[in-house]
């Protein structure tokens, strides 16, 4: 039992690197928030962008841990395509604000 729950850890460990991997990206605008008054990110921006982060990089895991190996290629470029358009979405509105 103690061996399996040893394997689980181990297997899960990369969500631990994810989050680690997720915290330093938001340090980026935390930082520049320091130093210029060019980025104005509040509470909710950090918590909306870790939260994409996270949340694509996990969901990208789970689905390359089911699928076959020579399609995670391709996973992983829809996995980007959606994590950009959501970006490019809540940043500005890019694709939905075209007559305004």
């Amino acid at each position: 039992m103690r061996q399996k729950a040893n394997d689980l850890m181990l297997q899960n460990r990369v969500f631990i690197w994810i989050a680690l991997a997720t915290g330093a990206i938001l340090l980026i605008p935390f930082i520049a928030m320091q130093f210029t008054t060019e980025v104005k990110w509040d509470e909710t921006d950090f918590i909306v962008m870790g939260s994409l982060l996270f949340g694509t990089a996990s969901l990208f895991v789970l689905a390359a841990r089911i699928a076959p190996r020579k399609h995670r290629l391709l996973i992983g470029g829809m996995f980007i395509a959606a994590f950009l358009y959501s970006w490019a979405e809540l940043a500005v509105g890019v694709f939905t604000n075209l007559g305004s």
